[in-house]
């Protein structure tokens, strides 16, 4: 047997040379002895050969196909791929293919299908676990799951959906054999990952150390450090790479501003993929581009992450610092998995913590949203749906959602979904979230963000100190990162590159894309605006000098408006430039006015006039605000947001038709208060309404 699985290997690596790495070969064959296994070995050790073989070898002996668990699309694609080349029928049940789902089921059931894979999302799907998942799960011959760590509550990568995994398990025939795999999993985590496997369950550890990479951590706090580092040091390194942000935002300028330097570079994140007007969805363009060379580096997101395998990555660098060790692992494990030297390069900057300090306070709903979703359910027996909810609760759309998947994980669940309804179940009155767990998950979160902090100014092995974070057995000096060879690349660029890089950030003004509907339900009854905006009562496109507190105009905006109470002239120098020379506003405005603030009366009348005598045109502050509102930063969805605005500006304007106007404001969270504005000004006469923020805080709706 053990000819044949190598056999099979050197066909799927194509390489008449390959032999087994240790311990692939006692792997694949405790799966076919029925056995339950914890797989954790580093990137590229070649996990996916042992369930590919194992499954090859399994359905030669006649057993029922594969069921693989996989978190990520780009994963599915590699993995499919990979599966072709040694034989294997594969289809994959995901988001993007519902209407295959019917012939991928009818294909299962005989026999024609060797692989099926599927995201831990389709498990929430009722459809497919009525349809489908019940009639295959008995005949399933091999249990998958990849990237186990998500499993853990305790681990880098929880996801509530994994959780439903333990409970197909729970329904699988207990001689089928069950793999799990992870690269990043902690003794912590491998504990619970095999508790949750069930009994009887066989873990399999190898060491971590990644021989090729050469690592290296460089504090450039400011982007433009960054930016210019970026810039001078990638057309130095080996073959493509791939350049990490925390943020979709980041990506796209990093991307954005590489390009500007002549250097192949494009952004991949979540929200590409509906961007494509192609048959082929735009990341898995991406993919290919970088597969094959054909662009120097992939700016990305963590949606470019677990199961992305391209073996001759000659560089990693992190544009932010990931939030723990066991993410940084992950993702800079991604080089040099078949070249003999590969950078992974962490950057570090003074966003890194409150971007961090965001994603740990965002991490599990909290009790005051689970309490208030709950009790507009309990009192709507006939149930809500999420806009219906956004109507009765203060509370963000994204938020509502992911406390609702939360709460469906739960057991009992206290809510449950009909169609577009959601509805309180018996268990509601009794539901609470166990403060003590998210509390000691939330602390785990803070020591890994402190461990990371560490790593960033240790002095000794770099990659023994991420061997030692990830528990690995046997922690070793590589002889390879900066701190054991003393150099390796600049810690710092030129200054004309910050200086260019200064200037690209300031002259990176953000689109305000003019909203075409109002909130369903009416919200704003004084004003009289409901449906659709009309063409004559929308705003034209307009423009943001910064995204608030980046690293071009951002803090000067927030130091403006929190710190000196009055914004800097470079402020106005910078938006009568971006007016008269990069936007050109058409028709073009003849008049400025501001939208008013009853807590801060002068600091945008005082903006707006400094502006104005700057293009030469009139201030008229025509715009009264008659109603003393809460922040709209306080509003938390579109209907809340609109809501706070009802009635609370009147237009002070003689009726009659007036020129094309600026419309000024100092930050934009939901985008509502400039409609509004724009929307009273245009019924009031004005041509055309011209929104220019001086920044956009992306935490509204």
């Amino acid at each position: 047997m053990k000819e044949r699985a190598l056999e099979l290997l050197r066909v799927g690596l194509d390489r008449a040379d390959a032999e087994f790495r240790d311990g692939q070969w006692e792997c694949i064959e405790a799966l076919l002895d029925s056995r339950r296994l914890l797989m954790v070995e580093r990137t590229g050790w070649g996990k996916s050969m042992v369930y590919f073989l194992a499954t090859r070898l399994l359905r030669e002996r006649g057993t029922g196909a594969t069921l693989l668990i996989s978190p990520l699309l780009s994963l599915m694609r590699n993995q499919l791929e990979a599966a072709l080349r040694i034989g294997l029928k594969a289809a994959t049940i995901n988001s993007s293919n519902p209407d295959e789902w019917d012939a991928i089921g009818s294909a299962l059931l005989n026999n024609q299908i060797d692989l099926l894979l599927v995201s831990p999302e389709r498990l929430a799907n009722e459809e497919f676990t009525t349809r489908m998942l019940s009639e295959i799960i008995s005949k399933v011959g091999l249990f998958v799951v990849d990237e186990a760590h998500c499993i853990s509550d305790w681990g880098h990568d929880f996801r509530p959906d994994y959780r439903r995994i333990t409970r197909v398990i729970e329904a699988l025939p207990k001689n089928i054999p069950l793999l799990a795999t992870t690269a990043t999993a902690n003794d912590r985590v491998v504990k619970d990952v095999e508790h949750q496997l069930g009994e009887n369950i066989m873990t399999v550890r190898g060491p971590l150390v990644r021989k090729s990479l050469m690592l290296q951590n460089i504090i450039l706090e400011n982007q433009a450090e960054r930016l210019g580092w970026l810039a001078e040091i990638i057309p130095t390194l080996p073959g493509s790479g791939i350049v990490y942000t925390l943020t979709r935002r980041d990506a796209e300028r990093v991307a954005d501003w590489l390009q500007f330097k002549n250097i192949a570079a494009e952004a991949y994140h979540s929200d590409i993929e509906n961007s494509s007007e192609s048959a082929t969805p735009l990341r898995e363009v991406l993919e290919q581009k970088l597969l094959n060379n054909e662009i120097k580096v992939l700016v990305a997101t963590v949606a470019l992450g677990m199961g992305f395998d391209k073996p001759d990555i000659g560089f990693v660098i992190h544009f932010q610092r990931p939030s723990s060790v066991v993410h940084y692992y992950q993702q800079v494990g991604r080089a040099g998995r078949a070249v003999d030297n590969a950078y992974g390069i962490l950057l570090g900057g003074v966003e890194d913590d409150r971007i961090a300090e965001f994603f740990i306070r965002n991490a599990f709903p909290p009790q005051k949203h689970v309490t208030a979703i709950l009790n507009a359910l309990s009192e709507h027996p006939a149930g809500l749906s999420v806009p219906e909810l956004q109507k009765t609760l203060n509370v963000r759309k994204g938020h509502l959602e992911r406390a609702l998947r939360f709460l469906t994980v739960e057991y009992p669940s206290p809510v449950s979904k009909e169609k577009t309804k959601w509805q309180a179940n018996e268990f509601t009155a009794q539901y609470r979230i166990n403060e003590e767990y998210v509390g000691k998950i939330t602390d785990i979160r803070y020591a890994e963000q402190r461990q990371m902090q560490d790593y960033m100014t240790h002095r000794g092995c770099l990659m023994e100190f991420l061997a030692r974070a990830l528990d690995d057995p046997d922690p070793q000096p590589c002889g390879k990162c900066v701190n054991c060879c003393g150099k390796l690349l600049p810690a710092e660029c030129s200054r004309a590159m910050f200086g260019s890089a200064q200037s690209f950030l300031r002259r990176s003004s953000q689109i305000i894309q003019p909203r075409r509907q109002w909130p369903s339900g009416n919200p704003l009854p004084i004003d009289k605006f409901s449906g659709r905006i009309k063409e004559e009562l929308r705003a034209s496109e307009g423009r943001a000098l910064s995204l608030w507190r980046d690293a071009g105009w951002g803090e000067m905006v927030f130091d403006g408006k929190y710190k000196d109470k009055r914004f800097d002239d470079q402020l106005v120098m910078a938006a009568a430039d971006l007016v008269r020379k990069s936007w050109n506003p058409n028709p073009t405005p003849e008049w400025i006015s501001c939208v008013p603030s009853l807590r801060e009366p002068s600091l945008m009348s005082d903006f707006a006039q400094r502006l104005a005598d700057e293009l030469q045109m009139p201030f008229i502050p025509c715009i009264e605000k008659i109603l003393e509102t809460r922040p709209q930063a306080e509003m938390f969805n579109s209907f809340n947001q609109a809501n706070n605005l009802n009635g609370a500006f009147q237009i002070n304007l003689d009726e009659g038709s007036y020129a094309p106007c600026l419309l000024l404001d100092d930050t934009i969270y939901s985008g509502w208060t400039m409609t509004l504005v724009a929307a009273l000004l245009r019924r009031a006469g004005v041509v055309a309404v011209h929104p220019l923020a001086l920044s956009i805080n992306v935490g509204g709706d």
